[in-house]
C-alpha cells in the first residue's frame, strides 16, 4: 500500500515550511458547460438571528448540471451547433462488458474542410444531456472557441450515473486486480479512447480530455494509465482527496455542501434513467436557520433522508480519516507513476470555494513524479470553474481591473489542446513566446505573473508572530505567559458570511470580514500601514499555541487584506457598501483539533495544557499594497459552512447527542515559551505577464487582457 504521508507533493511542503522555520467577452457559444453552481437570490445577515435583503449574492448549489432555459439565445446557440455537428449516441463496451453511454459530436465539412480533427472527451456523472440524437447543447467543449475550431467532442455518462450500465462509486477507488473484472476511472477511460479510435471517422489519432469539479477527477483519474493516444489531459478544478477538499477540510466537516449537493447527487438510480432526482427543499432560504434547526448530525437520517442516501450514511460512519477515505485519494496514484505521459495543464480558481486543494495537488503530485513531464499549472482569480462561465472580472465586492476569463480562453486553454492535439489552429499560435509552465493570477496587484516552478523557486521565507494588544509582530515575543481567551459556544456559532444563502457562497472567499472582527469570539491581530508591496507567494502555515477547558476544539485562521480607509469603490458594488478599510479574506482555512496530530487516529486535547496546533493555509499569490495592512483573524466555529464541535469529547462527532455540545475558553498563546506564528514565502514584485500573442476579437471589452 502507497504511503500517502511519504510522496512528494506533501515532502515537498514539509521542507518549505522546515525552511520557512529556519529563516468576456460575449461568445457565440457560452463559456462552457456549467459544473456546480446554482443562482439563488440572498439577503443580508446583520446578526445571526436578524436579516435585511441586499442585492442577490450566488448560493454553490447542488446539481452541477444546471442549464438556464430561460437564456434566449440557448435556442439559437443549440440550432448553430446542430447545423455545424452531427449528433450520434452510442454505448461504449468496457472490458468488464458494461457499456456506457456515449453523445459523439462530429463537425460538418463546413468546419473541418477534410481534415482529420482531434478528439476532445468529457467524462462526468452529471448527465450527457440532452438525450436524442436531434437534441443539441447550447455549448460544446471547454469553451466556445473550440466549438468554432470544429474538434470531434464526446462527453460520456460515467458508470453508474444516468444512461451508464454498472454501479457509481464516489471517487472511484483504484482498482486492486486485473483482468476483466478489474476496472476504475482509469480503465474505463482507456476503453473508451481505444472504441473511440476504431469507431469514430475523421479523427487524426490524439484524443484530449479535459473537466471541471467532478469531471476534473476523472480527468486526473485517466493520467494513471493513459492510453497512448490520450495526449493532451486538462484537470480544471478536479476533485482529488475528499477529506482535504469538497466534504472536509482537515478533517472538519462542511456540512451544507454535503447534505445540499448528496441529497440530491446521491440518490440511488432505478436503472438507466435521463433525470436528475428532485432538490432537496429546505423551507427556507436561510441555511444558518435550518442547520440550526436540524441541530446534531444524527437528525439528518432521523428527520430528512431515513438511510435513502448510501454515501452520507458512508461518511457518518467514516468520521476519521480510515481506508475509506485513504482508497479515494488520487495523489498518491499520480505521484507513483514512473512518468506522466499525456501533456497535463491543470487549471484552478484562488477564490474556488469547493475545490483549491486539488488543482495544487494534483500538479505537484505530477511535478513530484516526473519533473521532466508537460506538466503546467494555471490558477486565476477565479471562483469554481468561473473560467469557464464568467468574464472573471470581479468576485463579490472585489473587482480585478479586467476581464480574465476570455484571454485565458484564447491564449492558453485553445492553444493548449491545439498544439497537443495538433488541431490547425495550432497553426496561429506558430511565432508565439512559450506559455510557462505555471501560468498565475497576482491577487491584490491583479496581474499575471509567470513562473518556471510553483512554487517560485526564488520565494523567500518570511514569518509574523501574534503579539499583544492584538499586534502582528515581525519578530517573536519574549514575553512570559502570555495568551488571548475567549468563549466559543455552539450555541451562538460565529456565521461564516453576512448573507442569506443554503449552502456556501461563491463570495464567502473574498468576503469583507468586519462582521467577524466585532465579536469577542473571533481574536484579530492587524500588522502596522505597509509603506511598501508585501507579495506572498505559496503555501501558508499558522504554527499556533492553544488550549482549552474542554476536550476538543476547532481552529479557524483566516489572512486578511485591510484596505485603507480611503480606498476608492469601484462600479458593482452592493448598495451601502464601500472599500474603506474593507477587510478582505485572502485565505483561510480550519482543522479539527482532534486530528492536529494524525487524521486517522483523533486525539483529545488535555484540558488547560499548551499544545501547539498547526493549521495548513492553501497557496496564494497576493501583494499587499502599500497603504493595507495584514490581519489575523482567529476562531473557533464557522457555521453553518462547518458543522459544530461538541467541544466535550465524543469518539464520533457525527454520532454527538444535543447534550455533547458545551461552551468552552480557548486560549490563544503567544509568549517565549509558546509562540504563534503565522510562516509564508515572499517574492519581489514584478512586472505584468500577461500572454497576449494573437489580436483580441474586436467585440471583446476587455482588450487584449486575459
Amino acid at each position: 500500500m502507497i504511503d500517502t504521508r511519504r510522496i512528494n507533493y506533501r515532502a515537498r511542503r514539509r521542507i518549505l515550511f522546515a525552511v520557512l522555520r529556519n529563516r468576456a467577452r460575449p461568445p457565440l457559444l457560452p463559456l462552457g458547460l456549467a459544473t456546480a453552481s446554482l443562482l439563488v437570490l440572498a439577503c443580508g445577515r446583520t446578526s445571526p438571528g436578524t436579516a435585511s435583503c441586499v442585492e442577490p449574492h450566488l448560493d454553490v448549489s447542488t446539481s452541477p448540471n444546471i442549464e438556464s432555459s430561460d437564456d434566449p439565445s440557448a435556442d439559437a446557440l443549440a440550432a448553430w451547433i446542430a447545423s455545424n455537428y452531427a449528433k450520434r449516441e452510442v454505448r461504449i463496451p468496457m472490458r468488464d462488458g458494461a457499456t456506457l453511454f456515449t453523445a459523439i459530436y462530429t463537425p460538418t465539412e463546413a468546419l473541418h474542410a477534410g481534415a482529420p480533427r482531434p478528439i476532445l472527451l468529457k467524462r462526468t456523472p452529471y448527465s450527457v444531456k440532452p438525450y436524442g440524437e436531434d437534441e443539441y447543447p447550447s455549448s460544446l467543449g471547454p469553451n466556445s472557441q473550440l466549438a468554432r475550431d470544429g474538434y470531434i467532442f464526446v462527453y460520456q455518462d460515467v458508470r453508474g450515473r444516468f444512461m451508464s450500465d454498472g454501479e457509481f462509486v464516489n471517487m472511484t477507488p483504484r482498482r486492486t486486480t486485473e483482468g476483466p473484472e478489474g476496472v476504475d476511472e482509469s480503465s474505463d477511460t482507456y476503453d473508451t479512447v481505444a472504441w473511440l479510435l476504431d469507431n469514430v471517422e475523421g479523427h487524426n489519432g490524439r484524443v484530449g480530455q479535459w473537466g471541471i469539479s467532478y469531471p476534473g477527477f476523472y480527468a486526473a483519474a485517466a493520467v494513471v494509465e493513459p492510453h497512448p493516444a490520450l495526449v493532451a489531459v486538462s484537470p480544471q478544478a478536479p476533485i482529488a482527496d475528499w477529506w482535504y477538499d469538497d466534504f472536509h477540510h482537515n478533517g472538519a466537516f462542511l456540512l451544507p455542501h454535503l447534505f445540499n449537493f448528496i441529497s440530491s447527487f446521491g440518490v440511488p438510480r432505478d436503472g438507466h434513467t435521463t433525470e436528475w432526482p428532485p432538490r432537496f427543499e429546505h423551507g427556507t432560504p436561510d441555511g444558518f436557520e435550518f442547520f440550526t434547526r436540524l441541530g446534531p448530525l444524527k437528525n439528518a437520517n432521523a428527520r430528512y433522508f431515513e438511510h435513502g442516501l448510501p454515501f452520507w450514511d458512508a461518511v457518518m460512519a467514516h468520521p476519521n480519516y480510515d481506508e475509506f477515505w485513504r482508497r479515494r485519494n488520487l495523489l498518491p496514484h499520480l505521484a507513483a507513476l514512473e512518468s506522466v505521459g499525456p501533456a497535463v495543464m491543470t487549471v484552478g480558481g484562488w477564490f474556488d470555494a469547493e475545490d483549491l486543494y486539488g488543482p495544487l495537488h494534483i500538479y505537484a503530485a505530477l511535478e513530484g513524479a516526473d519533473p521532466q513531464a508537460r506538466n503546467s499549472l494555471v490558477m486565476g482569480p477565479w471562483f469554481h470553474g468561473g473560467w469557464s462561465r464568467s468574464a472573471g472580472d470581479g468576485l463579490g465586492d472585489l473587482s480585478f481591473g479586467r476581464e480574465t476569463s476570455p484571454g485565458y480562453q484564447r491564449e492558453v486553454e485553445r492553444r493548449f489542446f491545439a498544439v497537443e492535439l495538433q488541431h490547425p489552429s495550432a497553426a496561429e499560435y506558430a511565432d508565439c513566446p512559450a506559455l510557462p509552465e505555471a501560468l498565475i493570477f497576482e491577487t491584490g496587484a491583479n496581474r499575471w505573473r509567470q513562473f518556471e516552478q510553483w512554487p517560485p523557486a526564488a520565494a523567500e521565507p518570511g514569518a509574523l508572530w501574534l503579539g499583544p494588544e492584538g499586534a502582528l509582530l515581525d519578530a517573536a515575543p519574549r514575553d512570559a505567559a502570555a495568551n488571548d481567551a475567549f468563549i466559543s459556544d455552539p450555541a451562538h456559532p460565529v456565521p461564516f458570511t453576512t448573507q442569506v444563502a443554503k449552502g456556501m457562497t461563491r463570495e464567502y472567499m473574498t468576503d469583507d470580514q468586519r462582521f467577524a472582527a466585532q465579536r469577542p469570539d473571533v481574536l484579530v491581530y492587524a500588522g502596522p500601514v505597509l509603506e511598501a508591496p508585501l507579495t506572498l507567494a505559496g503555501p501558508i502555515e499558522a504554527a499556533l499555541w492553544v488550549s482549552t477547558d474542554q476536550r476538543d476544539a476547532d481552529w479557524i485562521v483566516k489572512l486578511i487584506d485591510v484596505f485603507p480607509d480611503d480606498a476608492p469603490d469601484h462600479d458593482g458594488l452592493r448598495e451601502g457598501m464601500h472599500m474603506g478599510g474593507y477587510q478582505m479574506m485572502v485565505r483561510s482555512e480550519i482543522i479539527r483539533g482532534r486530528f492536529r496530530n494524525d487524521p486517522a487516529k483523533p486525539e483529545p486535547f488535555t484540558p488547560g495544557q499548551p499544545t501547539q496546533v498547526s493549521v495548513p493555509l492553501q497557496d496564494v499569490l497576493h501583494t499587499f499594497e502599500p497603504g493595507h495592512r495584514v490581519m489575523i483573524q482567529i476562531q473557533s466555529s464557522w457555521f453553518p459552512l462547518v458543522d459544530k464541535n461538541p467541544q466535550a469529547w465524543v469518539d464520533s462527532i457525527y454520532a454527538a447527542e444535543a447534550a455533547d455540545f458545551v461552551a468552552a475558553e480557548h486560549r490563544l498563546w503567544r509568549d517565549a515559551e509558546h509562540p504563534s506564528v503565522i510562516r509564508f514565502a515572499t517574492i519581489d514584485p514584478g512586472e505584468d505577464q500577461t500572454p497576449a500573442c494573437l489580436p483580441a476579437p474586436a467585440d471583446e471589452a476587455s482588450g487584449d487582457q486575459p
